[in-house]
């Protein structure tokens, strides 16, 4: 059943990134290192550096965290060794990734 859910997750994930960014496209100059996490901080820079709103998501679909950040750093110490997908939302763009933290 889990499994079942997982590829839920991703189709809709696909699906929702595809559309998503036929309108608005991708950030420009997008990086997010190190990855994978092992120190409990991800850097996420961009071409604007605007502030930017954070979700990351669980691969069962559950949101786990949702933040704002206003400079580069963001910290991931509360979540638990796993893979998750990361989504970026700066004005009005979006990138989607896989977060590996270990």
């Amino acid at each position: 059943m889990k499994q079942f859910y997982a590829i839920l997750f991703f189709l809709f994930i696909s699906f929702s990134y595809g559309q998503s960014t036929a309108g608005n496209g991708d950030i420009d100059g997008f990086r997010m290192y190190p990855n994978p996490v092992t120190n409990g901080k991800v850097y996420i820079t961009t071409a604007q550096n605007s502030p930017k709103e954070i979700m990351i998501y669980d691969v069962l679909g559950t949101l786990v965290l949702k933040t704002t950040i206003l400079g580069k750093e963001l910290s991931v110490t509360d979540l638990d060794a796993g893979v998750y997908v990361l989504r970026v939302f700066e004005k009005d763009k979006m990138a989607t990734r896989k977060l590996i933290v270990k």
